[in-house]
């Protein structure tokens, strides 16, 4: 698949997930209870949900959901709520991520960050609600009721302590300890690779991919985190934070120990496609239904936002 094709399925299937948040919000602006406090914090959820973004990870649920499971469009469309709170519970990380206690940024996606834009409590709040609500959305998919409880179980320990949320503790812990490139490895698994490997892995499941197949999606998922992981690293020394939508330079102001850091720009460039193409390898297995996958991997390492 070339990276004409590659661009055009992201751009159809970016739309189609704006489309699914917006339903969701929707829904949950009808339903929630009336009153001030709450409306406030729709607001908020929705100023961060909908702040734009690349919408990475519902993207790799779609082309793993549709290429494993050889489905159409119009038969993934009924899945979307599932893609919908995978995005749910990235923004809530990244809301966490920005409050003073965590990394204490005050833009995020062009604009100011949610506890900015609104306060602290509130962001709070906003990250508790789209976490929360998540669930509520992953399990009004489509899909076979016993995959759609393995894949809400997977998504849940991978986002939680089998994954994100450990490696954000890793990550605060290491503030302190200066970690060697083992230790940053570890850490960035948890934090950034296990959520991409769920929304692959999850989609794989959804599409009734058997054992190996999951294992092959799972290894992929952890390997192109990490190389999107150093793509970050990499980007925030050299990138335009207009495109970005964040300060630059914020790893080094903060004294955060990187993987430029501890290889230097050019070392990272060659680690981040040495594990890409590692990852694209990884579904070779595949054979076809590998094919998007790998080309939204390679696809992924020459972005510059």
């Amino acid at each position: 698949m070339n990276e004409a094709q590659v661009e055009a399925y992201l751009t159809s299937r970016r739309a189609w997930v704006e489309d699914a948040l917006e339903r969701e919000l929707t829904r949950a602006d009808k339903t929630a209870p009336g009153g001030g406090g709450v409306q406030r914090l729709l607001a908020a959820m929705r100023y961060s949900l909908m702040a734009g973004g690349k919408r990475l990870r519902p993207l790799l649920f779609l082309a793993a959901l549709e290429s494993l499971g050889g489905k159409t469009a119009a038969e993934a469309k009924p899945y979307l709520p599932f893609a919908a709170g995978i995005e749910m519970l990235h923004t809530y990380s990244l809301i966490h991520d920005d409050l003073p206690a965590m990394d204490n940024d005050d833009m995020r996606r062009g604009r100011p960050s949610c506890h900015k834009q609104f306060d602290e409590a509130t962001a709070i709040l906003a990250g508790d609600g789209l976490l929360t609500h998540c669930f509520c959305c992953l399990l009004s998919a489509a899909g076979e009721p016993e995959l759609l409880r393995q894949a809400a179980r997977y998504f849940a320990w991978q986002a939680g302590l089998g994954g994100m949320v450990s490696g954000q503790a890793l990550d605060l812990a290491a503030e302190e300890q200066q970690p060697d490139m083992a230790g940053l490895r570890n850490i960035h698994a948890a934090k950034t690779g296990a959520l991409l490997a769920a929304a692959v892995v999850t989609g794989g499941i959804l599409a009734g991919a058997d054992e190996r197949e999951r294992e092959l999606l799972e290894r992929f998922g952890y390997q192109f985190g990490m190389a999107f992981q150093i793509t970050d690293d990499i980007l925030d020394v050299t990138g335009d934070a207009a495109k970005l939508g964040k300060p630059t330079g914020s790893d080094a102001a903060n004294g955060k120990v990187t993987y430029v850091s501890l290889l230097g720009l050019k070392d990272a460039h060659k680690e981040a496609g040495a594990l890409t193409r590692q990852a694209m390898k990884t579904l070779e297995p595949l054979g076809e239904k590998g094919e998007l996958l790998r080309g939204i991997a390679a696809y992924c390492l020459k972005r510059d936002c």
